[in-house]
């Protein structure tokens, strides 16, 4: 049986999830008491320096493990290059180097490559996503389509041929289901190393919005545990069987919902978890329970 893994997509969102006056600095380490897993999104938006990842390295267990999301120049979501970027191996070197504390570390869960809403099912494509999986040859690599086209009756069984081919890791993921910039729910298991799950959520009215100040804005949804409950035979059955791991992601960002939704799972699945306040979120150090409050979670 695989190791599952439950966490959220980045740790400085979740406000509310803190307790009151914890420096900023020690926010990853309270979030691992609770957690063995997190997604760095930080790394999309911009190249971080390599010793950002050694401090991440060094405030965390030994078991925590890191998925880092590839910077957008890599995934094509840079329509024209950024000053001093125009070489773009160049730049797949650069991330490499910024992540190599994690891997040196054993902290390095996998190299995370969400490709935009525009980049259709060609071959074009096809044959950039190779390129990004050969420059990390030794790597684990985990690739998110996000336009529809990729899983269509006709191109779902070759896109899931044409992952396994170079051992990347198919994310499958739990999103409104509107337009074409949404998947829908595929279940694979690509590469027996690693299965993932990103819960976005399943706000239809959000999901395109424009001049939005935060992704919290977009990501607003909070789960019920029913719905969560939809993926537990899929997790069990189908990823947990076929996977030596599986990382479990909440991307829903809004407020303190992506942990409350990643106890929720982690309840559903059977794994042990804090006792909870009425909010939702594990209780601060040194609180007292309320038995009345805890029949609530």
């Amino acid at each position: 049986m695989a190791r599952i893994r439950v966490g959220t997509c980045a740790w400085s969102d979740h406000e509310d999830y803190y307790p009151p006056g914890l420096p900023p600095r020690e926010r990853l380490t309270y979030y691992a008491r609770h957690f063995s897993l997190v997604e760095v999104d930080s790394t999309f938006y911009r190249l971080q320096p390599a010793r950002f990842f050694a401090g991440w390295a060094a405030r965390t267990p030994p078991d925590f493990r890191f998925n880092v999301k590839a910077y957008g120049a890599l995934t094509r979501h840079h329509r024209e290059p950024h000053p001093g970027e125009e070489d773009l191996m160049e730049v797949f070197k650069r991330f490499a180097e910024s992540v190599e504390p994690l891997r040196e570390a054993g902290k390095l869960g996998a190299l995370h490559f969400q490709f935009p809403p525009w980049f259709t099912c060609t071959e074009e494509s096809r044959e950039w996503v190779q390129v990004c999986r050969e420059f990390f040859a030794d790597q684990v690599v985990a690739v998110e389509f996000r336009h529809r086209s990729w899983f269509t009756e006709e191109n779902r069984e070759e896109t899931l041929r044409f992952l396994r081919a170079i051992r990347a890791v198919h994310v499958a993921c739990d999103a409104p289901q509107v337009g074409s910039g949404t998947v829908p729910r595929v279940v694979a298991v690509t590469d027996p190393r690693l299965a993932i799950v990103r819960f976005h959520g399943r706000n239809t009215k959000t999901w395109y919005i424009k001049g939005a100040r935060t992704t919290a804005e977009r990501f607003d949804y909070l789960y019920s545990k029913e719905e969560l409950a939809e993926w537990l035979d899929p997790i069990r059955q189908v990823l947990a069987q076929e996977a030596e791991e599986v990382h479990l992601l909440m991307n829903n960002n809004r407020s303190n919902y992506a942990v409350r939704n990643a106890l929720d799972l982690m309840e559903l699945l059977g794994m042990p978890t804090p006792p909870r306040d009425e909010r939702g979120v594990p209780l601060a150090p040194g609180a007292r329970q309320n038995p009345e409050q805890l029949r609530l979670f």
